[in-house]
């Protein structure tokens, strides 16, 4: 949150408003109800919401169009869902991509309709009223053509749209179109009846309408007020429109923000700019302030309205800070798109003292502007300002880009004069759109002129735009060089050069290949700009003659050796991704020509390093030619070995060890390992009395070890004297000898508790001196032993010895001073709670505990100490971290007013986590009005799941089984404009059915098995655990609470009960579960698999120091966490920006990151991006780097990429982190030849859609193509969901001949197949078969499944295995090859 909140200013602002009220507890006065719609330009986030799990259905027809609605909305609500989160609007080509991408399908859904309608009105601030009318039409037209079927909420969304798009229609003929479709109108369908009345000033017909809704007991709400204000006024009755405020609280309603909206609107459109201000400042005496998006509304009301002069002073009001931007950008758009360009640049320049170092402001202002053709000179004047004002460095750049991103070719060549004249450099890719305009049109003449203006702007075209944008319109190479050359364009440059070797290779004509590279008047090239064209070539020719003379070529001529390690390095690595690029049966048909040719290289005395020696001879070994490997070594003499070291371990148990201890001493021979290994037998059997007569009887042959385990054991049964007597004897402090942490730390422990506080600090000066080596294991345990003694309440026992460990240097963290206040708060000492609070910020530089005092601070309604911790926090910390504290405690008290302004702070942005943990707490202790309240206030908090908020309260309903709340909810739904998941739908429609009402929509048919059925002869038990397989952990637990007492549960039941509800997220159950276990079965524990869903449930509650506890706990029990708990762990403390809990986890699984699958690079990525979000990119790059070098020199520590942290920077917007560790790729790649990190970046371009920073890269750092592996790897994860086809297509775009065909076309065609688009997968598989490409046969059974599942015919013979037989024989394929 701090990164949000740029100044605690707002909560300054904040606390004198809100600690007056606690002072006296006077009854709450009658809260307003919150606004029932938002305001119409900024209704920006109804899409915020994350897509449910498939489903399917029972009639199988039904099931195949079901389960496709269920994925097709889940992937078209990510798709728009990501672009209103990104920008806060929906880009009109993609709102119709996604619409053409469903209409294919032919059976839309409810949701999928709904979702569309919504999307057609303020969410396209770039696209006229009209424009945005037609197409919600076009849709609606479309969507009931292809079977749609329309309820309420559909004609609610349709009205919607017309009033957010000024559209002027008969509310009477829209009445009797409802009716005509037998449809029955709702509250919210009057409502906005009123709202089209009064747009044009007809009270009369809003009266109308206002008086049935009277008659039939409907409510009226605010929205109604809003609606008669500006009727009245533009009827020309201002005195009755300013009257409806006092009409309002007669009828008990509060004036809201959306009232005062409407009312500032209308005197905007007079012109009334005293009134605005008049109003403006009563607001502020009785409401405290209206927000700034409604300050917005009011200047574009003003700029539509012909009054620009009083913008100045409304603009003047608000705080352009950095969580503004969304709405700021928003108002932008809207204002150009309505022919206020320039009002839009002024509200544009009051963002610029927002602006980050490196990040342009204002290119979705360029953009925009060009997409409306602004003139030329126009795009140039805001250009200047905004260089002039340093809030874009390359306004022509962009706008450039966006001229060619449009096929604007005027304005490209225009603009390309301008940057050449500003003395602006131009690229090579700058050419490649207008070249590909030319080549669809066939165009030689304008491929030509293109050259040649290239050329005369001093551009030297590189390889990529000859071979990829110029040769393709050639029959040959000969043929475009002589074109060129008659045509005055041929340009004889590096570029080129390449671009002939590369197109010669490609087409298997190796004695041309070898004719360029002999030629002296060929330039001086680096073979890794050329390697991978050769590698086709060399598959495609059979001429073992030429394949060694161009080698030899390459090994001995220095030109194409340009950098280091030299031709040795560069020779080994051609030939190794040559065998890597051939297929087994490629290698298996050219045995003995790949034998000659290893033969002529040794003739020709060509050595390749080791490595890539022994790396062919894997390949060999793997595609099955092992008489090929020995000719291969010809190439390097060298061999590596490698040794195994397997420990061996023994136990024995006590009475075997007791017979050979009595047998031993008999015999008079030694008894000191056999002593030894009994009492620590008896330690382990937790024999304490059997284990202390053994040590007394052979005391004399007692040694060091025995004592210590000893020692430990006695401290675990709280025998505190015995336990100190053997320490001093055998360890005293004189001694030179220690034991190990875990003892000392147990005396400690055993002596604090019982009250030996002064032994207990000498115990830990006694670790100090000894120099104790001290672990995050030894600071969690001293962490437990003063939390235990603050539990107590024994405020001595925690200040001394957290200050002995302190003073002492044993720990340093910050979790070991949150006892120092936790025995306060145990004690109700709020006062010294609070002197501990600061104390600690003073010492340490940490706020702890402020949660809980904040809470307990409000119970006692101690106004004077609240304002002293709000006012410490505002001055010291310098953010609002305790604003969501804040909120919660004033909810839970029930001091809503005070929540409400809590949460209407600048800045307070949504918390998915931390409002699901609040939710679920107040449905399970039933508090309705506490729910309904956080559900109401939380309704124009920034990225809210509506939705989301909604299906809690509708959970409460279920519970309660009141059908009419959630009816009432439902309405609610509506008049916000939510789109429900279908789990919502299900849900609602589930309430009403069973309390035999009528369901207004049309429900989502989903199949599941009625576990009520089940017959009356299965036992409860049974019943609980089919629950729990079918995912309805919580009815299984309403039934195991009833059962209490009355049956004995297996070890194995409550192990899956436990395991369901952590599934499914109820923590509070699953540890209530947990505790009867405990009771009925002795030493029952979590077991790993139980234990790592814990942590998952912890960290999506934020609880991040319980998950590490718990996952302390597993590594003491000695099991291992699932791969999945550690990473959820990990990637929320790096999101968190907590560096040392990271390193604290890293040396917790130091030992076990092989064991469950976690990559080094994991926990090094996180680390770096923890000191990312803290905004020290110095520090993280100083971390990562070194790593990355030592990890590509070292495969035991291998830290080879930063995918994770390159695509949690590009999520969260942080261009300037991106550019950073773009940088430091690129040093990497340039000085060090490490390639892992660069093509991270590659990659992360692709999938962020940057195609041309993409191609700029592969420009610059061509070898990155040779991280086959990273690429596989990359395309087998893109098509593991729909909607990512467009990365594999990027890729075949950006390096062709550096994939592997088969591969990346299955993959393709995967990603085709997810999506459901069968005309793709169709035309994939034809331009598989004309590349004649060999697809594996687990392809082309998923293909001639997915074929068959469609309805289409299959047009090959299908493979007659199973699934799973060619899973497991692709498997084992790439696990050979690897």
């Amino acid at each position: 949150m701090a990164a949000l909140l740029s100044s605690a200013g707002h909560l300054r602002a904040l606390c004198p408003r809100l600690l007056p009220l606690l002072r006296p507890p006077a009854a709450a006065a009658a809260h307003p109800p919150a606004p029932a719609s938002r305001n119409i330009l900024y209704q920006m986030r109804f899409l915020t919401v994350v897509p449910q799990q498939e489903g399917s259905v029972k009639e199988e027809p039904i099931s195949e169009i079901q389960n496709r609605r269920t994925w097709q909305f889940d992937w078209a609500l990510n798709r728009l869902d990501n672009s209103v989160r990104k920008t806060g609007r929906i880009p009109k080509a993609l709102l119709l991509k996604v619409f053409h991408e469903i209409c294919k399908t032919g059976c839309p859904g409810s949701n999928q309709t709904l979702l569309f309608l919504r999307s057609c009105g303020a969410l396209l601030p770039e696209v006229l009223l009209p424009e945005r009318t037609e197409l919600a039409h076009m849709i609606w037209d479309k969507m009931k053509e292809l079977g749609a079927v329309y309820d309420t909420s559909h004609y609610n969304a349709l009205l919607k749209v017309y009033l957010q798009n000024e559209h002027k229609f008969s509310p009477t003929e829209f009445l009797a179109r409802m009716e005509e479709a037998n449809v029955q109108p709702n509250r919210v369908t009057y409502q906005r009846l009123i709202a089209a009345y009064c747009n044009e000033g007809d009270i009369e017909g809003a009266s109308k309408i206002l008086g049935f809704m009277k008659s039939k007991d409907l409510p009226i709400t605010e929205a109604v007020f809003s609606s008669l204000v500006k009727g009245h006024a533009r009827s020309g009755d201002m005195k009755s429109a300013e009257n409806i405020l006092s009409v309002m609280r007669m009828a008990g309603v509060e004036p809201g923000p959306d009232t005062y909206l409407s009312l500032l609107n209308v005197y905007a459109e007079k012109g009334d700019v005293d009134s605005i201000k008049k109003t403006l400042e009563e607001v502020e005496k009785t409401e405290g302030y209206l927000m700034d998006r409604t300050l917005m509304q009011v200047i574009f009301s003003l700029a539509k309205a012909g009054y620009p002069q009083y913008i100045e002073d409304i603009k003047g009001r608000i705080k352009f800070e950095r969580e503004l931007i969304p709405d700021a950008m928003n108002l932008c758009l809207t204002l150009i798109t309505h022919g206020f360009e320039d009002i839009s640049f002024h509200i544009l320049k009051s963002l610029g003292h927002l602006s980050r170092d490196n990040v342009d402001q204002g290119s979705f202002f360029l953009q925009h502007c060009v997409n409306r053709d602004m003139p030329v000179s126009k795009l140039k004047q805001f250009c200047n300002e905004l260089k002039e004002a340093k809030m874009h460095s390359a306004p022509l750049l962009f706008i450039l880009r966006c001229a060619l991103e449009t096929n604007r070719s005027a304005l490209a060549m225009d603009v390309m004069k301008m940057m050449k004249e500003e003395g602006l450099p131009l690229r090579p890719h700058y050419s490649w759109p207008l070249l590909v305009g030319f080549q669809k049109e066939k165009n030689l003449k304008g491929i030509f002129e293109v050259l040649k203006v290239m050329h005369e702007l001093g551009v030297d075209l590189d390889a990529e735009t000859y071979t990829d944008y110029v040769f393709n319109n050639f029959a040959d190479r000969e043929t475009a060089r002589a074109q060129m050359k008659e045509n005055d364009c041929l340009f004889e440059t590096v570029g080129f050069s390449v671009a002939e070797i590369r197109y010669e290779a490609a087409h298997g004509r190796l004695n041309n290949v070898l004719s360029l590279l002999s030629s002296a008047s060929t330039p001086p090239i680096d073979i890794r700009q050329f390697r991978n064209s050769l590698i086709v070539g060399f598959k495609s020719s059979n001429d073992v003659h030429l394949w060694s003379k161009i080698t030899e070529l390459l090994y001995k001529d220095e030109r194409y050796c340009l950098t280091p390690p030299g031709p040795t390095e560069a020779v080994g690595y051609f030939l190794y991704h040559l065998i890597d690029s051939m297929s087994d049966s490629e290698v298996q048909a050219k045995e003995e020509r790949l034998r000659q040719y290893f033969h002529q290289l040794k003739k020709m005395n060509i050595v390749i390093p080791t490595t890539h020696c022994s790396g062919i001879c894997r390949l060999l070994d793997s595609s099955q030619v092992p008489e090929l490997i020995k000719d291969a070594r010809l190439l390097s003499p060298k061999k590596s070995l490698s040794t195994d070291n397997i420990p061996e371990n023994a136990k024995s148990d006590v009475s075997a060890l007791e017979k050979k201890l009595e047998k031993r001493k008999a015999e008079n021979q030694p008894i000191t390992d056999v002593l030894k290994q009994l009492i620590h037998a008896l330690c382990e059997e937790e024999n304490m009395q059997k284990a202390l007569e053994v040590k007394a009887k052979y005391e004399p042959d007692m040694v060091v070890g025995g004592y210590a385990a000893l020692i430990n054991l006695c401290c675990r049964h709280d025998n505190v004297e015995e336990a100190m007597n053997l320490k001093e004897k055998v360890f005293p402090k004189s001694s030179p000898v220690a034991l190990d942490t875990g003892k000392y730390v147990a005396l400690v422990e055993v002596l604090g508790k019982h009250g030996r506080l002064e032994d207990a600090i000498n115990i830990l000066t006694e670790m100090k001196e000894k120099d104790v080596p001290i672990s995050d294991r030894t600071v969690a345990s001293f962490f437990r032993i003063l939390n235990a003694a603050a539990i107590r309440g024994e405020v001595e026992t925690v200040n001394r010895l957290h200050e002995t460990i302190v003073n002492l240097g044993l720990a340093e963290t910050a979790v070991l001073h949150s006892p120092l206040i936790t025995v306060h708060l145990e004690k109700d000492d709020m006062p010294a709670a609070l002197e501990a609070l600061i104390n600690c910020y003073k010492k340490y530089g940490k706020i702890l505990q402020l949660h809980n005092i904040y809470c307990r601070l409000i119970e006692k309604g101690d106004a004077d100490l609240l304002q002293k911790v709000s006012d410490f926090i505002s001055r010291e910390y310098g953010d609002m971290m305790a604003l969501y504290d804040l909120f919660f405690a004033f909810l839970q008290t029930g001091k809503y007013k005070e929540a409400r302004k809590v949460i209407e702070t600048p800045g307070f942005r949504a918390h998915s986590g931390r409002l699901q943990w609040f939710a679920k707490r107040c449905i399970s202790n039933n508090q309705v009005e506490t729910l309904e309240q956080l559900v109401e206030l939380t309704q124009n908090l920034f990225e809210c799941d509506r939705d989301e908020m909604y299906y809690y309260l509708l959970e409460m309903c279920e519970n309660s089984g009141d059908w009419k709340k959630a009816e009432a909810v439902w309405t609610k739904i509506q008049e916000e404009n939510v789109v429900p998941r279908e789990k919502t739908l299900i849900l609602l429609a589930d309430i009403l059915e069973k309390n035999g009402q009528v369901v207004p929509f049309e429900v989502p048919k989903v199949s599941y098995e009625d576990t009520r059925s089940l017959s009356a002869s299965n036992v409860q038990e049974r019943k609980i655990r089919m629950l729990c397989k079918k995912n309805n952990a919580k009815e299984a637990y309403n039934i195991f609470m009833k059962m209490q007492g009355e049956n004995e549960f297996h070890y194995r039941s409550y192990d899956t009960l436990i395991k369901a509800l952590l599934t499914q997220n109820c923590l509070e159950e699953a540890i209530k579960v947990k505790q009867i276990a405990e009771t009925h079965i002795k030493g029952f524990t979590l077991n790993s698999a139980a234990s790592s869903l814990l942590i998952i449930s912890q960290v999506r509650r934020d609880y991040l120091k319980d998950a590490m506890t718990v996952l302390k706990e597993i590594l003491d029990n000695g099991l291992l966490p699932t791969r999945p708990a550690v990473i959820a762990l990990t990637q929320a403390l790096a999101e968190k920006g907590d560096v040392k809990n990271l390193q604290a986890l890293k040396d917790m699984l130091v030992d076990i990151t092989k064991s469950i699958g976690i990559s080094a690079s994991l926990n090094a990525n996180a680390i770096a991006l923890a000191h990312t979000m803290n905004n020290d990119l110095d520090a993280a790059v100083e971390y990562i780097e070194p790593l990355l070098i030592s990890g590509a020199q070292n495969p035991d520590q291998a830290v080879r990429h930063i995918s994770y942290l390159l695509r949690k920077v590009s999520e969260e917007g942080l261009e300037p982190a991106l550019e950073k560790f773009g940088v430091m790729a690129e040093r990497l790649a340039s000085q060090f030849g490490i390639y892992g990190p660069v093509t991270d970046l590659f990659l992360q371009y692709v999938s962020a859609d940057r195609v041309d920073d993409a191609r700029s890269l592969i420009q610059r750092y061509g070898a990155l193509v040779e991280e086959k592996r990273t690429l596989e790897t990359f395309m087998a994860r893109s098509a593991s969901k729909p909607g990512q086809a467009k990365k594999i297509e990027t890729l075949l775009e950006l390096i062709p001949e550096h994939l592997d065909m088969e591969f990346a076309y299955r993959y393709l065609m995967r990603c085709y197949e997810m999506d459901g688009d069968v005309a793709s997968v169709k035309a994939v598989y034809e331009k598989i078969k004309a590349k004649n490409i060999q697809l594996h046969e687990l392809s082309l059974k998923s293909l001639a499944a997915f074929l068959k599942k469609v309805g289409e015919p299959v047009p090959f013979t299908e493979p007659p295995e199973t699934f799973k037989f060619y899973v497991e024989k692709w498997r084992k394929r790439r696990l050979e090859a690897s």
